[in-house]
């Protein structure tokens, strides 16, 4: 049988020994049966699974979401609709924030040249805009210059 150690897979891996013992707490990957001599073997088969799931974080999935794709890959390996359905789902997430980021990005941008005034920072705009609630709800009206 080709088995590998925890130490093993992690090195293969490119993870630490406690990232691979989390990994199986959460169930993402099964806990390897153990030797005559005790020790724990994992299948050489871990190794694809750990890089499965980092890239699958890569792409912005969660642990959880991770989890069900790799139970469909092993319980229904012909069901790739499954998979697109929760990846288009993810895509549709991943689109939302991007337009959340370019909203903050905006602000932020608005703010940081109001704050280009020199102002002493009792007139801080970024400081001001974090603290009026009223001004925080409305990123449009953030960033008004104040003449001086």
């Amino acid at each position: 049988m080709n088995a590998l150690t925890s130490g093993e897979v992690a090195r293969r891996a490119g993870i630490g020994v406690e990232a691979l013992r989390f990994y199986e707490r959460e169930g993402l990957i099964p806990a390897p049966p153990r030797g005559e001599n005790g020790y724990r073997r994992f299948p050489v088969e871990t190794v694809r699974r750990i890089h499965f799931i980092q890239r699958a974080q890569d792409l912005g999935f969660t642990l959880r979401e991770i989890e069900e794709p790799l139970e469909l890959r092993v319980k229904e390996p012909d069901r790739c609709a499954a998979v697109e359905a929760r990846a288009a789902t993810k895509l549709r997430d991943v689109r939302r924030r991007i337009q959340d980021l370019r909203r903050m990005e905006s602000v932020l941008r608005r703010l940081v040249r109001a704050c280009r005034t020199g102002s002493p920072t009792r007139d801080c705009p970024i400081l001001a805009t974090l603290e009026d609630e009223d001004r925080a709800q409305e990123p449009e009206g953030i960033c008004e210059r104040k003449e001086q």
